[in-house]
């Protein structure tokens, strides 16, 4: 008579559990990177905030205890102020109300239309209603590009934005960021770069396709790497190219508007077009979330460049809420940053070939690519 082995129930629980724990734990590391690493983000700038704060205390008590000391000693008060705090003070002030410019002259980087910290508007709203909204009063020509006419722009400013599936975020980011460059008198367009087919997001190689395919309509003096979900709070957060290579959102309001780490270069960000091309611009080799903006400050640092940010809370920034899972991470990203200085020569602008498909929207020049690693082939280094 045969004889049939039985799990024991115990075991087929435990057995269960194991699985759960494990597709569970696999979930959260490759197919939901944005959780686990925005939050690990929070929890990290939250550490900091707490370090600040009790800093603060432990200053503030000092204080007493040496105010306390000195009168008991000499009858009168501490004669000294205590700097527990470093204010930001504006170094160089706007221009006043009223300011008139001629249209042959180049237009003030300080504004009276920049009116600094701005009510941020993250509702949702249709592409179609941004269009009529600002189509209605402004004279924006096909694909996004403006220019003012009551000065010289200063600087012509390409803003490329990376595209996949955040069809909710685009309108919200248009809706609030074209304003705000018409206001800095900017002369600027918008490239958004659409990755279509099934391989992971490439957020690097796509600003690669939108600066090739934007220098093709325009000698742009810079170039601005903008997220979509990305929102400014600040109009002062000047979007000219004077201080490139530039990290413009220090602040996030889901880190706690606290900077995650020195070397953070993501979010928004800014290269001069010679600057760019001389760096090779992004690497081709990051498919899926992290490490090409890491590897893009590696590049800036070979390149004998200096970051500058924004002061005080200029450079303060709000994310739009996702409504969708995050892209995969890429686990490989640490050994390819750890080869940066030599991969930089032979992955880029240099080794990148595509077939983009163009097109002129109302508001912005869409770019939709289809991205595979057999476009950007890297050799030996």
């Amino acid at each position: 008579m045969r004889s049939h082995y039985r799990l024991p129930r115990r075991s087929l629980f435990a057995l269960l559990f194991l699985f759960t724990l494990s597709t569970s734990a696999m979930y959260f590391i490759y197919s939901a990177p944005g959780i686990v690493n925005e939050y690990l983000f929070m929890v990290q700038a939250r550490g900091i905030r707490f370090r600040k704060n009790m800093w603060s205390i432990g200053a503030q008590v000092y204080e007493q205890v040496v105010r306390g000391a000195y009168t008991n000693m000499n009858g009168t008060d501490y004669p000294f102020d205590f700097n527990v705090s470093e204010p930001f003070v504006q170094s160089t002030t706007y221009l006043p109300d009223g300011f008139t410019y001629l249209p042959n002259q180049t237009c003030p980087e300080r504004l009276p239309s920049m009116k600094g910290q701005m009510d941020v508007n993250m509702s949702e709203i249709t592409l179609q209603e941004v269009q009529q909204s600002l189509l209605m009063n402004s004279d924006i020509m096909v694909g996004g590009h403006w220019k003012p006419v009551d000065c010289t722009p200063r600087w012509k400013v390409a803003i490329l934005v990376p595209f996949r599936n955040r069809h909710e975020h685009l309108p919200i980011l248009l809706r609030h960021l074209i304003p705000i460059l018409q206001r800095q008198r900017l002369h600027f367009a918008f490239y958004v770069i659409e990755q279509t087919g099934s391989k992971p997001f490439n957020r690097a190689m796509l600003f690669n396709v939108g600066f090739l395919e934007a220098m093709k309509d325009l000698d742009w003096d810079c170039m601005i790497f903008h997220d979509v979900d990305h929102i400014l709070e600040n109009d002062r957060n000047y979007y000219g190219c004077k201080d490139m290579p530039r990290h413009f959102a220090v602040k996030l309001d889901k880190y706690s508007y606290l900077l995650p780490y020195t070397e953070f270069f993501g979010g928004v960000s800014g290269l001069t077009t010679d600057q760019f091309q001389k760096i090779n611009g992004f690497p081709n080799a990051f498919w899926g979330w992290g490490g090409e903006d890491d590897d893009l400050w590696n590049r800036v640092q070979y390149g004998g460049y200096t970051v500058t940010r924004p002061e005080g809370d200029i450079g303060k920034y709000k994310s739009i809420p996702h409504h969708h899972r995050g892209e995969v991470q890429f686990l490989g990203r640490y050994n390819l940053l750890r080869h940066s200085k030599e991969r930089q020569n032979v992955d880029g602008l240099n080794n990148l070939k595509y077939t983009p498909q163009v097109m002129r929207k109302a508001l912005y020049t869409n770019i939709t690519v289809n991205l595979v690693p057999d476009l950007a082939p890297v050799s030996d280094y």
